[in-house]
């Protein structure tokens, strides 16, 4: 497999075969965001993908799943996306899913006739990075979308019968923003009724734009505490039919509801861990990670 650079997946695609379809990400403007950065973004050519599903194939029996990086490779022209999409069932005979990342854009090009030919061809989960639903973060942090997009993208894809994974960034807002970050971004995921949230914590990187702010003294990070009371305001402004988690390694507290089921006694052990205020009951830093 040719790779180039580093390659990033969801945790949930740890069993994936990692089919690097493009490089980079075409957006790659966040200020919060590392990943891409020494990448200049460009869509791989037909051949050099070919080769990578055709070097794979000699464990096609085993191989049941496939993510498609990098950033958001849903972007790549739908033709090109078929080729791809046909080549990896004619090679991998037990394929069950493929997954992709997305941003707004990529989905709203792509339109629900496309989304609906991908689903058709194996497409089973988008992963949409939506980080907040508040406008003023957004803007802040370069995210280049707007809340309505966001929320016309993601219904798209559920209406397209693909699954939909969301992706929100707990201090996102700053120490400043935090409680209208909460409540703006359960508002967004009520709107989307994701089938999957992951609330990952802001980890601040050296070389970022975000992280000269703090040098600057323009943004302050909420505290472990600070963190944990923003993801109980937003899980209170939620209304979804999903999962909703918080146990990514970035996360002071781990967190798996299934909502709405489980809203209220996941509210009530934030409750408790912020009247406790007890650091022991926190992830150690030392366990953080992006």
């Amino acid at each position: 497999m040719k790779y180039e650079g580093t390659i990033y997946r969801p945790p949930s695609e740890a069993d994936s075969l990692i089919l690097q379809i493009t490089v980079g990400c075409s957006h790659n403007k966040c200020t919060f965001c590392p990943s891409y950065k020494d990448k200049k973004f460009r869509i791989k050519t037909f051949q050099e993908i070919k080769e990578d599903i055709d070097e794979a194939s000699q464990f096609g029996w085993a191989i049941e799943k496939v993510f498609l990086a990098d950033g958001d490779a849903l972007i790549v022209p739908q033709p090109r996306l078929m080729e791809v999409m046909d080549y990896l069932r004619e090679k991998f005979p037990h394929l069950r899913r493929v997954g992709i990342y997305a941003n707004a854009k990529g989905v709203l090009k792509k339109g629900e006739e496309h989304l609906r030919e991908l689903k058709e061809a194996g497409l089973g989960i988008i992963y949409l990075g939506v980080e907040s639903g508040d406008q003023v973060v957004l803007d802040r942090v370069r995210k280049g979308t707007t809340y309505e997009k966001l929320v016309r993208a993601g219904r798209m894809v559920k209406e397209a019968g693909i699954k939909l994974s969301v992706t929100v960034l707990l201090g996102i807002g700053g120490r400043h923003r935090s409680k209208e970050h909460a409540i703006a971004t359960g508002r967004i995921l009520t709107e989307m009724d994701p089938d999957y949230v992951g609330a990952l914590s802001l980890i601040i990187v050296p070389g970022t734009p975000i992280y000269e702010e703090i040098e600057r003294g323009d943004f302050v990070l909420p505290s472990p505490f600070e963190l944990i009371e923003e993801l109980g305001i937003m899980i209170a402004h939620t209304e979804m039919h999903g999962l909703f988690f918080s146990n990514h390694a970035s996360n002071y507290l781990p967190i798996k509801a299934r909502m709405p089921k489980d809203k209220e006694a996941t509210l009530k052990l934030i409750h408790e861990v912020l009247t406790r205020r007890d650091p022991s009951l926190l992830r150690p830093e030392y366990f953080r990670a992006l």
